[in-house]
C-alpha cells in the first residue's frame, strides 16, 4: 500500500501548486523582459523627465514583483483538494510580498521626486531629502505592520494598540530620528544651511562645502578634500559659523595688523614732509595737513617755544594715511557700503598694531589670498621709507649675534688694558698715586 502522500488526490494538488509557480515565474518574465522593456522606450521618446527619474529610480521594476505575487494569491484559491490552511497560509504570504513590493516602490516613487526637485536650480540650495526620508520611513512602519498583520491574521489595529504601551521604548529606539527631524525642519524653516553653503565648526572639525543634507547626516567636503559626516541635531544644539552671507554680498574682510616697533616712532623732519609730499599717496595729505598746521599755529594766543607745544606731523600718522589711500585707490577694494579704515590699536608689549580693515570684491578663496598677500607685501616693504620697524621677536640668530658682539667688546677692552699698561722694566709705580 503506497503512502498517503503519493496517492493520486494528493499528488493533484501539488500538481496544481507547481502550475501556479510556473504561471507566476511566466508572468514575472513576461512583465519584466516584456512590459519593462516597452515602457524604457517609450521613456526615452518621451519628452518629459519625469518619467526619466521614475525609471532610474527602478520603480517600474519594483512594480513588477507585484504580478507573480497576484498570480500565486488568485491561483491557490482555485486549487481543489488542497488543505484550507495551506491555501489561507499562502495567499498571506502572498499579501505580504505584495505589502512589501508596494513600500519598496512608493520610497523609489520618492526618490524619482526628489532627483525632478534637485534638477531645478531654484529649488537645488533647499533639499527636501530629509522630510522624504521622513515619510519613507513612515512608509516602511506601516508596511511591517500589515505584514505582520497579514502573517499573522490579525487587524492591525491590535498591533496600533500595543504602541501606546511601548512609547518608551519606542522613544529610545527612534531618539536620533526624532531629534534630527525636528533639526531638519528647524534648519529648513530659518533657512540656517543649504547644499553648497560653506560652513566653519572648530569643535568637529569641519571646513568646507555642504554636499548632502539628510534626515540623520549632513555631509561636507573639507577643503582637504575629506567627508566629514555631522549629526542633523548638532547644528542645533551646537554653534557653526555659515559664509553664505560673504558669498553673496560679494564683500570678504581683510582684517590684519602690522605691528610697528614702539621705539621707532617719532616726528617727521622738514626734509622727510617736503619728500613724502612728492608721492602721489600722500601729496594731498601732507598739503591738507600743512595748511592745518598753519590755522592751528595763527590760531593759538600763545608761540610755541619748544617743539613739544607744537603740532608736528610723525611717521607712524603718515604711515596710516599712506595706507588708507593705497587701499582707497585699490580696484579690488570696496570703496562704499562697507567699512574702511587704518586703525590704530592699544600699544603691547609687542609693540603698535596698526590694523587694516577692508573688504575684498574678491570671495573666492585663492583670488582672496593672493590680494591680501599683494597688499601686505607692499605695505611690510614700505615700512622702513617711513623711519619705522616692523616689530619682530628675536630668533636664535639674533641672540648669537648679540654674543658674537659682546664677546668682540669684551676681546677689545682687554686688549686697550694690555697695550696702555705701563711696562714693568721701566721702574715707576704702578700704584693710585701713579695712576692719577
Amino acid at each position: 500500500m503506497k503512502p498517503e502522500i503519493f496517492s493520486r488526490a494528493a499528488l493533484v494538488p501539488l500538481a496544481d501548486v507547481g502550475l501556479v509557480l510556473l504561471a507566476s515565474s511566466v508572468v514575472y518574465f513576461v512583465v519584466r523582459w516584456g512590459l519593462l522593456r516597452a515602457v524604457r522606450r517609450l521613456v526615452e521618446r518621451s519628452s518629459t523627465h519625469w518619467d526619466d527619474a521614475l525609471l532610474e529610480a527602478r520603480f517600474f521594476a519594483r512594480l513588477a514583483h507585484i504580478a507573480p505575487a497576484f498570480v500565486v494569491f488568485q491561483g491557490l484559491e482555485l486549487i481543489e483538494g488542497l488543505p484550507d490552511p495551506v491555501v489561507d497560509l499562502g495567499r498571506r504570504a502572498a499579501v505580504a510580498v505584495m505589502i512589501l513590493v508596494g513600500a519598496l516602490a512608493l520610497t523609489s516613487f520618492l526618490s524619482a521626486a526628489e532627483a525632478i526637485y534637485d534638477r531645478h536650480p531654484e529649488y537645488r540650495e533647499r533639499p527636501i531629502k530629509s522630510y522624504l526620508q521622513v515619510i519613507a520611513l513612515f512608509v516602511y512602519l506601516a508596511a511591517g505592520l500589515l505584514i505582520l498583520a497579514a502573517l499573522m491574521n490579525r487587524s492591525p489595529w491590535i498591533f496600533l494598540s500595543g504602541i501606546g504601551a511601548m512609547t518608551a521604548v519606542l522613544m529610545l529606539v527612534f531618539r536620533d530620528t526624532l531629534l534630527s527631524l525636528t533639526a531638519s525642519v528647524q534648519l529648513a524653516s530659518n533657512d540656517m544651511l543649504r547644499v553648497g553653503d560653506w560652513i566653519e565648526m572648530p569643535a568637529l572639525g569641519v571646513d568646507g562645502d555642504v554636499l548632502e543634507i539628510a534626515l540623520h547626516t549632513v555631509k561636507v567636503q573639507n577643503f582637504d578634500k575629506t567627508i566629514t559626516t555631522i549629526p542633523t541635531y548638532r547644528l542645533i544644539s551646537d554653534s557653526f559659523k555659515n559664509w553664505r552671507g560673504m558669498s553673496r554680498s560679494g564683500a570678504r574682510r581683510i582684517k590684519r595688523s602690522v605691528w610697528i616697533d614702539l621705539q621707532t616712532i617719532r616726528f617727521l623732519t622738514d626734509e622727510e614732509i617736503e619728500r613724502f609730499g612728492c608721492w602721489s599717496h600722500l601729496s594731498e595729505y601732507i598739503a591738507g595737513k600743512r595748511e592745518e598746521l598753519e590755522q592751528a599755529e595763527q590760531i593759538a594766543e600763545v608761540r610755541p617755544r619748544v617743539d613739544a607745544d607744537r603740532r608736528r606731523l610723525t611717521n607712524v600718522g603718515t604711515f596710516r594715511a599712506f595706507v588708507l589711500e593705497l587701499l582707497r585707490r585699490h580696484p579690488d577694494i570696496h570703496q562704499t557700503g562697507h567699512s574702511l579704515m587704518v586703525r590704530q590699536l592699544p600699544a603691547t608689549s609687542e609693540g603698535l598694531p596698526i590694523e587694516i580693515y577692508c573688504f575684498s570684491r574678491l570671495t573666492e578663496w585663492v583670488a582672496y589670498e593672493r590680494l591680501q598677500s599683494d597688499l601686505f607685501d607692499r605695505i611690510l616693504a614700505t615700512v622702513p621709507a617711513f623711519g619705522l620697524r616692523v616689530f619682530q621677536a628675536p630668533s636664535g640668530a639674533d641672540f648669537a649675534l648679540l654674543l658674537r658682539g659682546a664677546s668682540e667688546d669684551r676681546g677689545g677692552a682687554s686688549g686697550s688694558r694690555r697695550a696702555g699698561a705701563p711696562p714693568l722694566e721701566s721702574g715707576g709705580e704702578t700704584g693710585p698715586e701713579s695712576a692719577r
